[in-house]
């Protein structure tokens, strides 16, 4: 079987490429950076380089020809942006790559999707697949929630295409361009010093890339799948963030310090920050979002997965910090390290 992976040239995607070719899977591999693409290339995967969000239906067409399942990894993932980016980037390219799945008889459709649409501002634990907030906190969330009903509207009404969707919850590991490169550059740009409400205190989940695509692979293989459900992944191991981030940044030998700051006064600088970025179209260096995500408790339920996958993590969190670890020492360059 052939598999197709958007977002194959960072993150999550390149990663499933290379666990995809590791085990001589035919894989093909879609994104925007050329250069990624011609490493791609050289280690011997079939790259065709495309935007999705601006892809016309041949494209997707000659993207999916031959393809038997689609990994779904691309997205426009940010907490800043202008609306229609995001809805380009998450919604319209999700739908017609969908379209697309059902005309060209692919049997399998895996839809990466977030659980940044269950975030209130509040302490959520457990929280299962159906609950939903009163209000979506940003673009981000509220276009990747569309893509999904668009998703369950076509599940509907193709039964040929199974259609799964899951929700990883704070991917690390390998190729990470959003965690670790995000925290080193505050670290630099404050002397050592990361500030965090409640002192790094909030207990929240996280899952090593390896268990996502694990994920992947189950919703991929598993018979019998209910078309258009959605799960949420995690390496089911809660723990607090300062010691999360501890266990990264000790062996790495970065110098750094916790600065606990009031959440009150952060949220208020983030809102002037927020304010200014709207005039500048600058990204801000913290958001609303992101200042809230350090601040609230939040922990996922993943029965269902167990249950209807059978998924249990194929890698422990103290594992997966050790060999992100390893990433990071063997790559400094890429890293500013």
């Amino acid at each position: 079987m052939t598999t197709l992976v958007t977002g194959a040239t960072s993150g999550l995607g390149k990663n499933a490429v290379t666990f995809l070719a590791a085990r001589q899977q035919a894989v093909r591999g879609t994104g925007r950076n050329l250069r990624a693409g011609a490493a791609l290339r050289a280690q011997g995967v079939e790259f065709l380089p495309a935007d999705l969000a601006t892809a016309r239906e041949g494209e997707f067409d000659r993207l999916l020809d031959g393809v038997d399942n689609v990994w779904h990894c691309a997205a426009l993932s940010s907490p800043w942006g202008r609306c229609d980016d995001f809805y380009a980037a998450n919604v319209v390219a999700t739908t017609r790559l969908a379209h697309a799945a059902v005309r060209s008889g692919v049997r399998r459709f895996v839809h990466i999707s977030t659980p940044s649409l269950y975030f209130d501002y509040r302490h959520r634990m457990g929280i299962p697949e159906t609950f939903r907030p009163a209000r979506y906190v940003n673009h981000y969330a509220n276009t990747k929630a569309q893509a999904e009903e668009a998703i369950r509207a076509i599940a509907a009404q193709h039964c040929a295409t199974t259609f799964v969707m899951l929700r990883p919850r704070g991917i690390f590991g390998p190729h990470d361009r959003v965690l670790i490169p995000r925290i080193l550059r505050v670290l630099r740009e404050r002397g050592g010093r990361l500030p965090l409400p409640r002192g790094g205190d909030a207990r929240l989940d996280l899952t090593y890339v390896d268990n996502v695509v694990h994920a992947m692979q189950l919703a991929t293989m598993r018979e019998n799948l209910p078309s258009g459900e959605a799960f949420n992944i995690t390496n089911g191991e809660p723990a607090i963030l300062r010691d999360i981030l501890e266990a990264m940044l000790r062996p790495l030998r970065i110098p750094f310090r916790f600065v606990g700051l009031p959440y009150a006064f952060l949220d208020a600088a983030a809102r002037v920050m927020q304010s200014g970025a709207a005039l500048t179209g600058r990204e801000p260096a913290f958001t609303r979002y992101s200042i809230g995500a350090l601040q609230y408790d939040m922990t996922l339920d993943i029965e269902e997965a167990r249950r209807v996958l059978g998924y249990r993590p194929i890698v422990s969190l103290a594992d997966g910090i050790d060999s992100t670890v390893q990433w990071i020492k063997a790559h400094g360059d890429d890293y500013g390290l």
